[in-house]
């Protein structure tokens, strides 16, 4: 019998668990909005609002224990300047879960995991901004370099 155990398993070993929830974390906390199926998602939830609730708090003791959680200093900092001061004022339930259908290939059931009042920039944060299109060169320019060696 399973008495006792609060977590799923997800089908993975207890490491890769762990990696998977550590990298879910630093994606949620970077993007604000992360879709994936429904049982990682609600694997997700309470852990990333015990996250919060830990950067709410301001002591060096916690501080530490997020980076130790996070393994990512970047994702440390926005929890304990931004996260926090968003949700000073709510005292818990800080992420949703929005069903979001069926994937395509396997039927497994999506979800969207978010921050409620998430900052909807975030989203694009790794995306690169369009720069001017630089005018291709010309076939005639590459055959004078070619030649002229």
């Amino acid at each position: 019998m399973r008495h006792g155990f609060a977590n799923k398993k997800l089908n993975r070993t207890s490491e890769h668990r762990k990696a998977l929830l550590k990298n879910m974390l630093n994606s949620l906390i970077k993007y604000e909005q992360i879709k994936t199926t429904l049982p990682k998602a609600k694997f997700l939830k309470p852990q990333a609002d015990k996250i919060i609730t830990l950067g709410k708090k301001d002591t060096l003791h916690n501080t530490k224990a997020l980076v130790s959680q996070l393994q990512d200093i970047k994702s440390a900092n926005k929890v304990k300047k931004t996260l926090s001061k968003r949700y000073e004022k709510r005292s818990g339930g800080y992420t949703r879960i929005i069903k979001a259908g069926f994937r395509y290939g396997d039927n497994a059931p999506m979800a969207i995991i978010e921050f409620v009042d998430r900052d909807v920039e975030a989203k694009k944060v790794d995306k690169k901004k369009k720069s001017p299109s630089k005018v291709p060169e010309k076939k005639e320019d590459k055959k004078l370099v070619a030649t002229s060696k």
